[in-house]
This record gives structure tokens, C-alpha cells and sequence, in this order.
């Protein structure tokens, strides 16, 4: 089949390797120092899924059509890289790859001959230098779209990519967004002070900040009148039952999250943009929940707070643990 892939980070850079590898003509994107450096060397892939050297076609957009076109940049990039390649892109089957509540209708909106599906992943992988990607845990991804159960292409399109990574096609995909957002609440605390997700979450007073985070981003979803979809273990129940848990009873959630993570330090994709000094999708997410509670008439005075400590990083740096909870230890009760 021939691939195109937008954006080569590292899920665009992990399924390259692993589709190229599976027998698939796979083309990239990339710009900068990306594009020079696997333009050069391939991609190069290492950890949980094996060792691979993909040499692939690359440039800074799409060059030639393709059957399936896997949407892999960060939230606030998309919708001006799909535009970029909707010549070759529109009428192809598309999967979204990325964090947020909006890719898919974004894509649905710029490539109206297309099939847009969104993916999910779990998948923990470093990315911090051009070209080269290491993935620290690997998980199932799940792919869908909207609200009903999947249909013939998406269970096409899930076989197809659990050549490369085990994926399912799931129902109501749209409360599954709500699932993995939670989930992306790990991102915020380890990118505001340098460390690792398992390093934030081995500290106390940081591993209560992410859990406030998380709880407030479970009650503005049921303010929002969201299902939320069944992913790693979470379900609607127990996000429920979460979200009414005493903040110091809370924690265990996290801390089991950040124990499936294993021993490899997990950065998290919200810090390693700032380490390569590029801007963060930080209003998708803990922004995200932000834009939600406004809609639903609540407060998220936490993920606000969040949200303005990540652009006060991508401004001035990593902030010491004692300034987060001077800013924080009020709100995450």
C-alpha cells in the first residue's frame, strides 16, 4: 500500500519505520533539520518494537498520491499541514494520529472527499533529535470516528496498522477522546519542571497537582454530557467514581499509569517540544479542558493554571518544583 505520512516525529517517525518495514511504500514529511536528517540517514527506530533503519521518500510535503495518509503533527500544526497537502491528501483515507478533541473534525472540514479516521495512542516514545526515535513502552492504539460502532474500512484500517503496532477499532470514539485526554494529563507537571512522568509522579506534592488536573478534566466531560470511551484499563464508571474520590485517594490513578510506563524516564510530548524549542500543544489539551468548561458553565482553575505555566516554560524554561506549588498547592485540593 502506498502511505503517506504528515509530520515525523515520533508516532510519524515510529509508523514510517515500522510500515516501511511491514513491506509498505511510505513517504514522509518533515522540514528543518528533520527533513535534512532523515533526507540523509533514514529513519532510525529503537526499543519496544525492535530495531529498525527505514529509508524512506521524504520532503516538506506530499509528492505524489496515496491509498492511506496518516496525519502525525502536533494539534496546532495540523490543520495549516493538511491544508499544505490536500491536493494529494483529499480522497484518500485519513487517520488522524495526535492528541486533543479536534483532529478529525479538522481533517473531515479541509478533505471533504476523504474518510477521516482518528487513533489513539498510548504509546510512549522519545523523540529528541532529528530522524531518531526510541519508543520507552509500548500499548494497543485504538482507532474510530464519531459516535457509533466502527464500520468495514475502519476495521480495514486497523488490520492494516497492527502490522506496524497492535491497533482496535473501537465504538464511540469521540467519549474515547475524552478517555485519552485524561490520560494526556500526565503531560503538563513533567514539562512545567524538566523531569520525567515517573519522576513527577514518584513526588508527592507534584503526583496531587496531576491528579487535580485529571479529576477537573473527568468533571467537565460529565458537565459536557460525555461517555467516556473504555481505553487502558479507564472506563465511564471508573472515571466517574474518580472524579468523586478525595484528591488523596485520587492518586493511585496516576501512580498506575506512571508504573505501566516502566523504568525508561518517559518525558512526555508536551516536554520534548520544549527541549527541541518548539511550541507545545498545550491549548489542546490542558487548554482543551479549559475551552470545555467554558462551554459547559464550570470552572478548571487547575489546567488553566497549567496551561499558563507551560507557556510561561516555552518563554523562560523549566520552573523549580517550589514555584509550581506556589502557583498550584491552593487549587489542587
Amino acid at each position: 500500500m502506498r502511505i503517506g505520512i504528515i509530520g515525523s516525529g515520533a508516532l510519524g517517525g515510529m509508523f514510517a519505520a515500522l510500515l516501511t518495514r511491514a513491506g509498505h511504500d511510505v513517504e514522509v514529511t518533515a522540514r528543518g533539520r528533520g527533513l535534512e536528517a532523515i533526507r540523509e540517514h533514514g529513519i532510525r527506530l529503537s526499543g519496544g518494537y525492535g530495531d529498525v533503519h527505514a529509508r524512506v521518500a521524504v520532503a516538506d510535503r506530499l509528492t505524489r498520491p496515496a491509498d492511506l495518509v496518516l496525519v502525525c503533527t502536533k494539534a496546532h500544526d495540523a490543520e495549516a499541514a493538511i491544508a499544505a497537502n490536500r491536493d494529494l491528501a483529499d480522497g484518500a483515507t485519513v487517520v488522524v494520529v495526535q492528541n486533543g478533541l479536534a483532529g478529525v473534525d479538522t481533517a473531515a472540514r479541509l478533505l471533504p472527499a476523504s474518510r477521516c479516521f482518528g487513533l489513539l495512542s498510548i504509546i510512549a516514545a522519545n523523540h529528541t533529535e532529528p530522524g531518531v526515535v526510541r519508543v520507552t513502552a509500548r500499548a494497543t492504539s485504538y482507532l474510530g470516528a464519531g459516535d457509533g460502532p466502527p464500520d468495514a474500512e475502519a476495521l480495514r484500517i486497523a488490520a492494516m496498522l497492527s502490522e506496524a503496532v497492535p491497533v482496535i477499532a473501537i465504538p464511540g470514539f469521540r467519549g474515547a477522546q475524552w478517555t485519552k485526554l485524561v490520560v494526556n494529563m500526565l503531560n503538563a507537571v513533567p514539562a512545567i519542571v524538566g523531569r520525567s512522568v515517573q519522576e513527577v509522579i514518584a513526588d508527592a506534592r507534584l503526583r496531587r497537582v496531576v491528579t487535580a488536573s485529571m479529576r477537573e478534566c473527568v468533571r467537565v466531560g460529565v458537565a459536557r454530557g460525555v461517555t467516556f470511551g473504555a481505553l487502558q484499563g479507564l472506563s465511564d464508571l471508573r472515571l466517574r467514581v474518580f472524579a468523586r474520590l478525595p484528591l488523596a485517594v485520587g492518586q493511585v490513578l496516576p501512580w498506575l499509569m506512571a508504573r505501566r510506563m516502566g523504568r525508561v524516564p518517559n518525558l512526555g510530548s508536551t516536554q520534548q517540544s520544549i527541549r527541541r524549542r518548539q511550541p507545545t500543544e498545550v491549548d489542546h489539551l490542558n487548554g482543551a479542558v479549559v475551552a470545555e468548561s467554558r462551554l459547559a458553565g464550570v470552572a478548571a482553575p487547575v489546567n488553566a493554571a497549567l496551561a499558563s505555566l507551560v507557556h510561561e516554560v516555552e518563554r523562560d524554561g523549566f520552573l523549580p518544583d517550589e514555584r509550581v506549588h506556589a502557583v498550584l498547592a491552593v487549587l489542587a485540593r
